[in-house]
């Protein structure tokens, strides 16, 4: 997660706080033609020549806008949503001088996917002759859930007649200390391994596009991912993916048990493995909560370190 600056206008200051943002990367591919003359691009070039080809750093991409119509002393704001599903937001001021806000600010909102209705209005206090504000805001994906809790088994997110072992499990002092990962699991396996929907509902958003790893910090946030929003308003996320190996994209329906994208190494790891993580929006932040996989009887198994998981029905080898 990391805050993207952005103006609206020079006129009307809006400063964006992402807390949820994806990523774009592009290749660059080089050649030389028949009379040795150097030629990049970022398309893939129609050439018999040797072509070599570099994977670019993957950029952020703003899905998110906060927008306003209407004329210069009375704005109406909205909310452009690029994100297959609800997110919530919340708006304040930054600074503000002889103006008032309907309804007031500070307020949050549940945005659905699109367009927003008109959310507040801003307009002059008094008889003053100058008035000025800035706002801000952030986002959380996901619709807000309190006192979240779920009797859902989950497919183990693996093919049939295969097995891996549960290597960091709930709480565990690597890196499963924080709200977000409190509740995940570390799946240790190859790269490219096949993953499979651990539970069906709608993609909300794939980043593909990341290729590097290590243990910095800086790597927190380039892991390769998939999430999956469920029926219930809760989201699987499955993390650390190979480089564009996603089978899936943004607004396409899943089902359980279905092939969506394979394992790598990507973002903050220390070895190739699947990181599974259910999480729900509490308070404007994604918090992790408890879940249970199935076993090969389709009982619920609690996820811990050293269990080894075993895949089963109807999913390809």
């Amino acid at each position: 997660m990391r805050s993207v600056p952005r103006y609206l206008s020079a006129t009307w200051l809006i400063c964006l706080m992402l807390i949820s943002s994806s990523a774009e990367s592009k290749k660059l591919y080089k050649y030389q033609d028949e009379q040795g003359a150097w030629h990049y691009t970022d398309k893939p070039p129609t050439t018999e020549r040797p072509v070599e080809v570099r994977q670019l750093k993957a950029a952020a991409k703003q899905r998110v806008w906060l927008e306003k119509s209407g004329d210069k002393t009375s704005p109406e704001f909205f909310i452009l949503n690029q994100y297959p599903g609800p997110i919530e937001v919340a708006v304040d001021w930054a600074g503000h001088d002889n103006v008032i806000a309907t309804p007031e600010l500070p307020r949050r909102f549940v945005v659905e996917t699109g367009k927003s209705d008109t959310l507040f209005k801003i307009k002059g206090a008094g008889q003053a002759q100058s008035s000025q504000f800035t706002l801000q805001y952030h986002y959380v994906i996901g619709r807000p859930l309190t006192g979240y809790a779920s009797d859902t088994v989950y497919l183990p997110p693996i093919a049939a007649n295969s097995r891996f072992q549960i290597t960091q499990a709930f709480g565990g002092e690597f890196s499963h200390t924080d709200a977000q990962n409190r509740y995940a699991v570390d799946i240790m396996m190859p790269v490219d391994t096949p993953l499979y929907a651990a539970r069906g509902g709608v993609v909300l958003e794939v980043e593909s596009d990341y290729f590097g790893n290590g243990t910095e910090q800086a790597y927190a946030t380039k892991a390769n991912s998939i999430r999956i929003l469920h029926d219930d308003g809760s989201m699987a996320v499955y993390a650390h993916l190979a480089l564009e190996k996603a089978l899936v994209h943004p607004g396409m329906r899943v089902e359980a048990g279905q092939l969506i994208a394979y394992s790598g190494n990507t973002g903050l790891t220390t070895g190739p493995h699947l990181h599974f993580a259910v999480q729900v929006n509490q308070g404007m932040e994604l918090v992790s909560v408890p879940f249970t996989f199935a076993d090969q009887n389709r009982q619920p198994i609690e996820p811990k370190s050293g269990v080894w998981l075993e895949g089963y029905g109807g999913k390809g080898g």
